[in-house]
């Protein structure tokens, strides 16, 4: 063995140590190549010893990865750190990439519930389901459908759906070129990206909600073992069957970190928790709510919010933004902040919120200091996009039919309304046919352009990033006007005036070709890739 450098590491160590750590030397440095099982037992081990990192793996670890079975040892002592400390933060120190593929657009909703998670969805924009391979449109038969009285008519409804869809796209992509002409400052490859996408836009409303997609998902075992926990105690027998076959696949990667999912009386017991509890309160929903006709109502609506009062809301605004840079206690500085001129308050806030040059420049955790409450009426297709925001509080009700549809206005103009209507009536009855057997499963039925309510809560940070993104020209005009209501609402019904201030980059124009600008964006990037390199 030669001898030791000044830290301690043998040329051997630093070899060896280079094949794993990005910089055997520096004192920040990524893991690299190694099992997903041996980096979550490595960081389990890290938290109680008193070394570096990388003497632990020297000394505990890298002999084993020369043996046979590499992640044997790490399972070994992943579930001994488990057992003994009853730790599940380490559940959150190894993580897996995994495609889940033709699923329908109901189930993707209930995979991207949980927060702790990124995912990549197929998009309805870039994507025309026009096609059917194997010889069958791309959409979810559910097998109790399909075991069931109206499997035929299930079939054969959706299929006219989707032939009316498919009718149109060329129609209505032939009518957004002579609407919005080419000109000369836009290439071939922009124009005809940005015009399928409007025509893919105006048309998503006719895709039902069993209309399969692909996900693209990263997350931890933490976040893995909720996702299955609840995926297994759902009424929709897809998702039980998303459960088994991700779990399956997940055993290859991170065994370790779900040991408990299937063992009844944990993971099992867990999911039947969550099923006993959603059936009970829906019983109960049925027996005390009287079911009366729905009502009319905005299709925005602020229904809470906090602190009511607008003073006290800026007070805890300058409050919160102060507290990190002071020595006195929150009550005591309130106090103070209270007395003084409305000025010197909106002083406080000029310099916290700043000079904002792009959206992505927000203004710290003080903002998370008010917080509200919206009750939305939208389309289907809109919610999709919204519900892919992490830093809220969301919850929505059943698909159904009873609410209505929108009609995007440039249809009549395209010359398909009338098919567009004939299209959703077949969703709409259906639906009422498929809610007489099968109440849950007939959302499967129900497309993208019928409205849903539901309710998001959050802080004015979280808010300024979905409103500036999602009120952007590029975005769908469906959700854009929703993010246009929610930001209105904050100044003139809460009162909160400086929030609402505060969030510059709310874009209330409207849209016309929303991807133009984007697509333009994206070929001057390549064009600038393509000449430094």
């Amino acid at each position: 063995m030669s001898t030791p450098s000044a830290d301690g590491l043998s040329p051997e160590e630093r070899e060896l140590l280079g094949r794993y750590v990005t910089d055997p030397d520096g004192e920040v440095f990524a893991l690299t190549g190694l099992p997903e099982v041996v980096k979550g037992a490595l960081f389990a081990r890290y938290s109680r010893y008193g070394g570096s990192l990388k003497r632990l793996f020297l000394d505990e670890f890298a002999a084993d990865l020369d043996t046979q079975d590499p992640a044997a040892r790490a399972e070994q002592l992943y579930r001994k750190v488990f057992a003994e400390y009853g730790d599940d933060s380490v559940a959150q120190l190894g993580g897996a990439h995994v495609g889940l593929e033709d699923i329908s657009n109901l189930a993707t909703k209930r995979i991207e519930w949980g927060r702790l998670a990124a995912y990549l969805e197929q998009s309805t924009r870039y994507i025309p389901y026009d096609t059917k391979p194997g010889g069958r449109y791309r959409y979810h038969r559910d097998r109790d459908v399909m075991a069931g009285p109206h499997a035929a008519h299930y079939e054969r409804e959706l299929d006219a759906i989707f032939d009316h869809y498919s009718a149109m796209v060329p129609q209505v992509l032939e009518w957004v070129r002579r609407r919005w002409p080419q000109d000369e400052q836009t290439s071939d490859f922009v124009y005809r990206n940005a015009t399928k996408a409007k025509a893919l836009d105006l048309l998503r409303g006719l895709l039902p909600a069993a209309t399969t997609s692909n996900v693209g998902m990263f997350a931890s075992g933490q976040s893995y073992e909720g996702l299955l926990l609840r995926l297994r105690g759902d009424e929709l027998a897809e998702s039980r069957a998303i459960a088994d076959a991700l779990l399956r696949e997940l055993r290859q990667v991170i065994p370790s970190f779900l040991t408990r999912v299937d063992r009844p009386e944990r993971g099992g017991a867990w999911s039947d928790y969550l099923a006993s509890t959603r059936a009970e309160t829906r019983a109960l929903a049925d027996e005390l709510v009287v079911p009366d006709q729905v009502c009319a109502a905005d299709r925005v609506q602020l229904s809470d919010w906090s602190p009511r009062d607008p003073f006290d809301a800026e007070v805890a605004l300058v409050t919160a933004a102060l507290y990190p840079h002071v020595t006195i206690s929150e009550r005591q500085l309130d106090a103070e902040v209270r007395r003084w001129e409305p000025e010197r308050r909106a002083q406080v806030l000029r310099a916290y919120v700043g000079d904002r040059a792009n959206r992505r420049h927000k203004p710290g955790r003080g903002f998370e200091r008010v917080w509200y409450r919206f009750d939305v009426l939208g389309d289907y297709g809109g919610f999709r996009d919204l519900q892919r925001h992490r830093m809220l509080t969301m919850e929505w009700q059943d698909l159904t039919t009873v609410h209505g549809y929108e009609t995007p206005p440039e249809l009549e103009e395209a010359g398909v309304v009338d098919r567009w209507h004939e299209a959703l009536e077949r969703s709409d009855a259906l639906y009422h046919l498929l809610a007489e057997t099968h109440p849950v499963q007939a959302q499967y039925a129900v497309c993208f352009a019928f409205r849903i309510r539901y309710v998001m809560q959050l802080n004015a940070r979280a808010a300024m990033q979905l409103l500036e993104l999602r009120s952007s020209p590029q975005g769908h005009p469906q959700y854009r006007v929703i993010a246009q209501q929610m930001h209105r609402l904050i100044g003139e019904v809460a009162g909160h005036q400086a929030v609402a201030d505060a969030m510059i980059h709310v874009d209330h124009g409207a849209g016309e070709l929303e991807r133009l600008e984007s697509e333009r964006a994206a070929e001057r990037r390549r064009s600038s890739q393509g000449a430094s390199s």
